[in-house]
């Protein structure tokens, strides 16, 4: 009380399994669809669930570090974890009346995450063909455009628009809220006309656009491991495509906003994680620089000799 410090009963008395409570309520009121991820992260924090918060401090945080690392987890998933204990105490804060009085500082783990998972055109075609047919129509959609796989899994048959070639998606429907309009190009019109005609013709009632026997896809995990195998792509995992589409519309010369809109991506941040540089950046930067050397050593080439004895 002398030190200004206590703040009374109440916050002295709220403890952390009181803010992961909070915490997940909020997820719950927001309709967060990232709940059971935040569930699976607060397994790992339950250790602190019976500290005080009043109490807890940034040594704390370090003993979580160090036994998730006696676990073996990646520096990314413990600052996971990290980030949803952070969260939690961020919104005890903001409470009315405040449930902790002061921060403690939680430390981030280096992560070394940049993605390189990519698939070329060749590598595409292999495992399209490789593929159950259920799932063929959803992987080309996915390497065109990039969605995220759960835009695909929602996606209903009234938001495909084969007169104008375009998929809108609806606000409220995506992980960003933003609802977007997505060009066909390429395969996708040939391959979606066909899951519309197998869908009418067998599955009338169905209203997703990619469907199993009529049923959503839900979990396809086994059967595209077993076409990675077969197409010897082994270790690809669905989330490629989406870094593939990426990287082919800046091959393709579409500028980085347009990309970013059709993709969903709301940050340019996507760029320097997927570390997307192509063949032909790079060539580009080999003639300017090639253009720069030529210039330079024709210059020095008409210097006078008496200039350049001086200069050496």
């Amino acid at each position: 009380m002398a030190t200004g410090s206590f703040r009374g009963l109440a916050p002295e008395r709220v403890r952390l399994s009181d803010l992961f409570a909070d915490l997940e309520q909020e997820y719950i009121l927001n309709e967060r669809r990232s709940l059971p991820h935040l569930q699976a992260r607060l397994k790992h924090l339950k250790q602190f669930s019976t500290v005080r918060a009043a109490d807890f401090t940034s040594r704390h945080v370090d003993q979580c570090i160090l036994a998730r690392k006696r676990n073996e987890a990646s520096n990314s998933t413990i600052n996971r974890e990290l980030q949803v204990l952070k969260r939690a105490l961020v919104l005890a804060t903001r409470c009315d009346p405040p449930k902790i009085v002061r921060m403690p500082y939680v430390r981030l783990l280096p992560e070394n995450n940049v993605r390189r998972g990519f698939l070329d055109d060749a590598q595409y075609l292999r495992l399209r063909n490789e593929l159950p047919d259920y799932l063929r129509p959803l992987f080309v959609v996915a390497y065109h455009l990039g969605n995220r796989l759960g835009e695909l899994r929602r996606m209903r048959r009234d938001q495909v628009g084969f007169k104008r070639n375009q998929i809108r998606l609806n606000p409220g429907e995506t992980k960003n809220k933003r609802g977007r309009v997505l060009p066909m190009h390429g395969e996708m019109s040939h391959w979606l006309e066909m899951q519309k005609a197998i869908r009418d013709a067998e599955f009338p009632t169905c209203l997703y656009v990619f469907h199993h026997e009529g049923n959503p896809i839900v979990d396809f995990r086994k059967a595209w491991k077993s076409a990675t195998q077969r197409a010897d792509l082994t270790g690809t995992l669905f989330h490629d495509l989406r870094r593939s589409a990426v990287r082919n519309m800046r091959e393709a010369g579409i500028p980085e906003n347009v990309a970013m809109e059709i993709s969903g991506h709301r940050t340019r941040s996507v760029f320097e994680r997927y570390n997307i540089v192509s063949d032909r950046d790079l060539k580009a930067a080999a003639e300017k620089m090639q253009t720069r050397f030529k210039r330079s050593m024709k210059s020095l080439a008409k210097r006078p000799k008496s200039a350049s004895r001086r200069m050496q």
